[in-house]
């Protein structure tokens, strides 16, 4: 949701453009421009200084757009800046509705995003002066955000992104993940290599490095992260069976006992999947609310459609299905062979598969 505020009589004008054209837009506006029809129209109106009313738009939207002198808008924030990982983005918009700034948060608060997305309605000019931008290159914080990738760390975020817009040589190694990354129309920087594997890539003695990869590095390669932020694809499937009333403790141990047996990272994760019978299944249920991993069941009939390798009759006869963990991880993730095909452990049965995505 995002918050407009206005505070002259064009503002206003631009503010209740943006309300309607917006999607989520809360438009506030001062009073003293009121005409008549805000509570229709659900706008919020106030009165005095806009100073003692930004604090809680800063704490409450994902996004503030300010019809407001940057220079204003600048000194009222100032004391509510926190960190960039959660302030929320900051817009301001001239008097004339001619220029679109991004202020605050421009990448991980999506304030250019939204900073294009406004000039393009007002037919303005967007002003984003993040060097990434500006020079057509990676977003080092922003790599693969779209897919879901996440930071193993955010320590080296900063330093890297330096070595990306200041052009020094940044090698790229991908293990796994989308390959559709690069968004622009123009070809990968000179300064920007693709290595085959973290050992390839060690060997260049690149400047700084991203890697992208479901594993667990070993000793060698955590080399790479000298300078190198570590990116974790959501490319991991787990099938899961289990007896009734399993708890969530031992379906969770028995996911992180296995992952690290595979040397997979728990963050790359993407789903778990099941048979039907299993879609009320409490424990299940309160382990993929806690990591926020898609859950899929599957019905009898479609898990039997799939080929596996270890049918089984004692599995069949209780719930009409040869199987449940093996044939729910090929189902969903598309995968011939499987990083694992089925390890019993105490109630749960478990099965891991990789998504593979174009060009892998």
């Amino acid at each position: 949701m995002y918050a407009v505020v206005a505070i002259t009589k064009h503002g206003v004008d631009i503010a209740r453009r943006l309300g309607e054209q917006l999607p989520g837009a809360h438009v506030y506006y001062t009073n003293k421009f009121a005409k008549g029809d805000e509570e229709e129209k659900g706008i919020r109106l106030f009165e005095g200084n806009v100073r003692l009313l930004l604090p809680s738009l800063f704490a409450t939207y994902r996004g503030l757009i300010l019809i407001i002198s940057l220079g204003a808008v600048v000194r009222m924030i100032a004391p509510l800046l926190k960190d960039k990982k959660t302030d929320p983005a900051v817009v301001v918009i001239d008097d004339k509705g001619e220029h679109v700034i991004s202020v605050l948060s421009g990448h991980l608060g999506g304030a250019n995003e939204l900073t294009r997305q406004v000039a393009h309605l007002l037919q303005a000019h967007p002003v984003i002066t993040t060097a990434s931008d500006v020079q057509k290159t990676i977003a080092v914080d922003l790599f693969g955000r779209s897919f879901g990738w996440v930071w193993e760390s955010d320590e080296k975020l900063t330093p890297v992104s330096a070595a990306v817009v200041n052009e020094q040589h940044v090698a790229i190694v991908q293990e796994s993940g989308e390959r559709n990354w690069w968004n622009y129309n123009t070809p990968l920087p000179e300064n920007i290599r693709l290595y085959s594997s973290i050992a390839a890539a060690l060997a260049a003695k690149p400047d700084a490095a991203l890697v992208v990869t479901h594993r667990l590095l070993s000793k060698d390669e955590e080399a790479i992260l000298q300078n190198g932020v570590l990116y974790r694809p959501k490319v991991i499937v787990l099938g899961i069976g289990c007896n009734r009333g399993t708890s969530a403790d031992e379906i969770e141990t028995v996911i992180i006992e296995t992952l690290e047996e595979l040397q997979f990272s728990l963050k790359s994760v993407k789903a778990v999947c099941t048979i039907d019978l299993k879609k009320d299944e409490e424990g299940l249920l309160e382990v993929v609310r806690k990591y926020g991993w898609e859950f899929v069941y599957y019905t009898p009939k479609e898990l039997n459609r799939v080929e596996i390798e270890q049918p089984s009759e004692t599995v069949f006869r209780y719930t009409g299905a040869y199987g449940v963990s093996e044939p729910a991880a090929k189902l969903y993730s598309g995968a011939k062979q499987l990083a694992l095909v089925k390890k019993k452990s105490g109630n749960v049965t478990i099965s891991v598969a990789l998504f593979k995505h174009e060009g892998e």
